[in-house]
């Protein structure tokens, strides 16, 4: 299989969803070595869960697929499956010398540009290559508009749309601290 019948699919899973009364026109597929992984449709409407989106749960079942032990990960497991140590890319800045590999190796197609929530979530997944169909404009033209948060998310914190701010930033040390003096803390 190649691109367009990986973005075909994507397109059907969306089309399917909007037939349904699921969500939104919205179906991804992760590829890894020339076959799919896993499927994503928007379920927004079905469940009522605003993260319901095609590529959140396509990451999702790619991962529970590549992670078969995830509910009883134990110290005998934590280097298998997607949580197998990588080395830091070269040149990366990351201060970490190796993280989980997650979905390094795998592309995902999507019927759409993913939103901002999405997108993050390609990037935790380490989710090498991105494929969309339909752009933003395309997207906005329809009634999903992605921009604003984009132009939110680079406005300082006391400029945003929704009141954001940092408190007792005491508290939350707690749990910093105990991070890192984990001995054997796993980055991911």
């Amino acid at each position: 299989m190649g691109h367009e019948e990986f973005l075909a699919e994507a397109v059907r899973l969306a089309t399917e969803s909007v037939e349904h009364g699921w969500g939104g026109p919205f179906g991804a597929v992760i590829t890894r070595d020339g076959e799919i992984l896993a499927r994503g449709q928007n379920r927004v409407l079905l469940t009522g869960d605003p993260t319901a989106h095609a590529e959140m749960e396509a990451i999702h079942k790619a991962s529970q697929l590549l992670n078969p032990r995830a509910p009883t990960i134990s110290e005998d497991h934590r280097n298998e499956g997607t949580l197998r140590y990588v080395p830091r890319p070269e040149g990366s800045p990351d201060p970490v010398p190796q993280r989980a590999r997650m979905l390094q190796g795998c592309s995902i197609y999507v019927s759409g540009a993913p939103c901002p929530m999405c997108m993050s979530a390609v990037y935790w997944a380490r989710i090498d290559s991105v494929y969309f169909s339909c752009d933003q404009d395309a997207t906005r033209k329809i009634g999903f508009d992605d921009a604003f948060q984009y132009e939110d998310f680079r406005k300082p914190l006391d400029r945003r749309r929704i009141h954001i701010e940092q408190i007792f930033p005491e508290l939350g040390a707690k749990a910093y601290e105990a991070w890192e003096a984990k001995p054997d803390r796993h980055p991911y």
